[in-house]
């Protein structure tokens, strides 16, 4: 969720983790080897941990071939372990449940059309590689990158304007699929609220937990950030729509393509359960954010994707379900976005890799944009 430094094409180099894939690889092989047994004779190899990494849960990328001891003969395969990072990287959130997440994306394989990666193992034990961690399939594909942003160049701004229209139309529906998971409550039991807690409270206020615990505990106050905790108070919706599963980080940059068409579905550390209007609100800011940011580039961007009028239009049309409130969950999207960006920045700090501003609001690199969306005169079009 970091754009480009000193141009908009260049990619800017952060810390993601400061694990070693040299041993991470012997490590894995051991753990596998426990898994599967020794006379599995397992071999990892081709460990790394990409650049285009996300800076909260660490994806590590590796091959693995081992014996099949029921028919003796060899497999292999591509995978992903998901891990917590370690201390010592400065976190971007507090926690992490690996198994929560694990759970999460098993239930949505198990109860919706919505693509995610096959599951393969749970390992709760921190000991085998410093923390706990999952193991899903490589899904081969495409995703629009984040670093640097997918609005300056690659293979979405050279795609065909169909195609592009094709990708957000699928990328929409695969919100409405999220959204139909029947009983989310019942589904999901580790995303349940204490009884009788409202669901987008609970939301509002572990962000404003977040904020404390990002920023304010370390003396940093970001006074954009606290005027827009006091603007969702004043603007609270009188009333909110049933409860459905958010996905929690709906982007298509958390979505693999292949022509276009989404085959895997990422990054479920955000889940939660509330109004529909989280997700498509966050799914129309993160594009804004990137368009906003090639627009002080001087650059076009990608003005005909994922505008707010076709996104609201197609997902009340595909999902039979109307969007309440949509400019107050608007808000809120650029708001919790700003704390990311500001703990985001925070560490960049720490790493020496960024330098701490002259101005605190100057934490949130779109503080321009929350500026204006909390003053009212945002434009959308």
């Amino acid at each position: 969720m970091t754009a480009a430094a000193g141009g908009p094409a260049d990619e800017r180099i952060m810390t993601v983790s400061e694990r070693s894939p040299h041993a991470l690889a012997s490590r894995l092989e051991t753990w596998l080897a426990g898994r599967l047994g020794a006379a599995a004779r397992p071999v990892v190899s081709g460990v790394r941990i990409p650049r285009t990494s996300g800076l909260s849960s660490i994806s590590v990328l590796f091959e693995a071939d081992w014996t099949d001891t029921g028919t003796g003969s060899r497999r292999s395969g591509g995978y992903v372990a998901r891990l917590a990072p370690e201390a010592a990287a400065i976190p971007v959130f507090p926690h992490y449940d690996l198994a929560l997440q694990f759970d999460v994306i098993g239930q949505v394989a198990a109860r919706s059309p919505v693509p995610v990666p096959p599951l393969r193992w749970n390992e709760t034990d921190p000991a085998p590689l410093g923390s706990p961690f999952f193991v899903m399939d490589q899904v081969d594909g495409l995703i629009p990158l984040d670093n640097p942003p997918y609005v300056f160049a690659g293979w979405l701004p050279e795609a065909a304007p169909a195609d592009r229209a094709r990708l957000e139309r699928a990328s929409i529906e695969i919100l409405a699929q999220v959204h139909a998971i029947a009983d989310p409550v019942t589904a999901f039991p580790g995303l349940r609220p204490p009884e009788g807690v409202d669901t987008l409270r609970r939301h509002v206020d572990e962000q404003r937990a977040y904020y404390l615990w990002a920023l304010a505990g370390d003396g940093i106050q970001v006074p954009i950030i606290e005027r827009g905790l006091d603007w969702l108070s004043r603007h609270w919706p009188d009333e909110h729509g049933p409860d459905v599963l958010s996905w929690g980080d709906a982007r298509i940059g958390n979505i693999v393509y292949r022509d276009f068409t989404p085959v895997a579905v990422l990054d479920w550390e955000m889940a939660a359960l509330g109004p529909r209007e989280l997700d498509v609100a966050w799914f129309i800011f993160l594009h804004r954010f990137f368009q906003d940011l090639a627009r002080t580039y001087g650059l076009p961007g990608l003005p005909d994707l994922l505008r707010r009028a076709d996104v609201e239009r197609h997902y009340q049309e595909v999902s039979g379900q109307p969007l309440r409130n949509l400019d107050f969950y608007l808000v809120y999207a650029a708001l919790r976005h700003a704390i990311v960006m500001a703990r985001v920045k925070r560490r960049m700090i720490h790493f020496g890799e960024d330098q701490v501003p002259g101005d605190p609001d100057d934490y949130v690199l779109h503080r321009a944009s929350l500026e204006h969306l909390l003053d009212g005169t945002y434009r959308w079009d």
